[in-house]
């Protein structure tokens, strides 16, 4: 048995985006909605999509399999292996089965951990197991992974922009760079029908979406007001967005993070001693009396604090909504994304020492905030900097996508929503347009057994 660790957290990622795009801006005309609709109101770019030769099990494999490849894994020294996704394909069967079919091959079948599902949490809820399993006394010296993904795809309407897709694959162990605060994660969970999947036979979600924006943001008080609490525990000087140098949040669509960050704004000013309220938020006294349970729709408190928080969110926030903005939600993985974002925003030298809070939030609901540090050690720096150099490979992918005219986004959605029970089944999208060692469905067969291939 090994001996307690300390310094766990992640120590390599790899992140998988699809080959094709939408453009929002063309997506705006296709769909006879004004201009900046979908641009400005919702704050994306462009929207990665799967046609049908890509399913949760695919984008998983692919993820797995090249941090593996890049990361000079030994099969043999991983111990767990965790996934989470809200991309249901088969009521019994896990995604982390299929994920073992590159552990087999080797032997290496030794290996803990199964699916989490929570809506856009699962991803969070698989790390932490993850995390606590290596500080546990169940570790036995080896490594972890955990896996997040997801295919977020909309009905014809509203929603359909705020779709996307993509995988997170992370390396969890002891001594690692980016390293995880104990005792400070803050959770609200309870029960609500903002979002959810009851129809087994459709991918498309039911969504309230006044209600979800409602749910996000009244979490995202909870959490940030106790994770305040716990850190003051631990450093009496700790003065909330003040003291972090970054601040990340799941992210549905990019406006919606830009409006966090300013409801973190509205919280510290609500919990700021009234005799340096003017001080620190200068022009804001008049929203003092505001009750934060009557403010999710306030857009005179909403603009204001938008205002003010201009400037932190340029530095603290905006840097992790480069994927979300050029991708779209990736549920699961949407946080870790922002996480990839913040990292290359910066140079090793820039990150080291520093302290930033991840919001993660699935309907439902389940949320936590949490913290993660960047270690300062002379090891952890050149884990640092082959961690981020390895995530630029990933994003450099992001300018040799295929953009796709909406028509034939739409004719790609509609393939999948009329084949999505189908069986036997041939998918009929392309292999070619696939990114080089990216897996794909070759067939569902007549006891709907799926088969699977990598382009070389």
């Amino acid at each position: 048995m090994a001996n307690r660790v300390e310094n766990v957290g992640i120590l390599a990622m790899e992140i998988y985006i699809p080959s094709q795009y939408v453009a929002q801006e063309e997506l705006e005309k296709f769909d006879g909605v004004d201009t900046g609709k979908y641009t400005i109101g919702l704050g994306q770019s462009k929207m990665g999509f799967c046609s049908d030769r890509e399913d949760i099990n695919s984008i998983c494999m692919t993820a797995l399999h090249r941090l593996i490849e890049k990361n000079n894994i030994n099969l043999h020294d991983i111990g767990r292996l965790e996934v989470g996704t809200e991309t249901i394909i088969d009521k019994s069967k896990s995604v982390k089965t299929f994920l073992m079919t590159l552990f087999a091959k080797e032997g290496a079948t030794d290996i803990e951990g199964i699916d989490t599902t929570n809506a856009c949490y699962g991803g969070t809820a698989a790390l932490f197991n993850t995390i606590n399993w290596v500080e546990s006394s169940s570790w036995d010296g080896r490594k972890a992974i955990v896996v997040a993904g997801d295919i977020a795809v909309y009905g014809k309407g509203p929603a359909r922009p705020t779709g996307g897709a993509g995988a997170v694959a992370m390396l969890i162990g002891p001594d690692a760079p980016l390293v995880f605060d104990c005792g400070v994660r803050a959770s609200y969970m309870t029960h609500a029908y903002d979002f959810y999947k009851p129809d087994l036979a459709s991918e498309f979600p039911y969504v309230d979406g006044k209600l979800s924006i409602q749910c996000y943001l009244n979490a995202l008080d909870k959490c940030y007001n106790l994770f305040c609490d716990k850190m003051k525990k631990v450093n009496p000087d700790f003065k909330g967005l003040l003291s972090l140098d970054g601040m990340l949040f799941h992210s549905p669509y990019c406006k919606l993070v830009q409006k966090s960050l300013a409801r973190v704004s509205f919280n510290d000013f609500l919990n700021c001693a009234e005799d340096e309220r003017e001080k620190q938020f200068p022009g804001l006294s008049q929203f003092s009396k505001h009750q934060r349970s009557e403010t999710y729709f306030d857009r005179e408190l909403e603009k204001a604090f938008m205002a003010y928080s201009k400037d932190l969110f340029e530095e603290k926030t905006k840097p992790s909504l480069y994927i979300a903005r050029n991708v779209g939600n990736m549920y699961t993985a949407s946080l870790y994304g922002g996480l990839v974002s913040y990292l290359i925003s910066k140079s090793p030298e820039q990150l080291i020492g520093k302290k930033f809070a991840l919001f993660s939030y699935g309907s439902g609901l389940a949320s936590t905030m949490y913290s993660v540090n960047i270690c300062n050690d002379m090891s952890a720096g050149s884990k640092l900097e082959k961690l981020i150099n390895s995530l630029h490979d990933n994003i450099a992918m992001l300018d040799k996508r295929i953009n796709v005219e909406p028509q034939a986004f739409s004719d790609s959605m509609q393939i999948r929503t009329e084949n999505y029970h189908t069986a036997p089944y041939e998918p009929s999208g392309s292999i070619d347009i696939l990114f080089p060692g990216t897996y794909y469905l070759v067939k569902i067969d007549d006891q709907r057994r799926r088969t699977y291939d990598r382009k070389l």
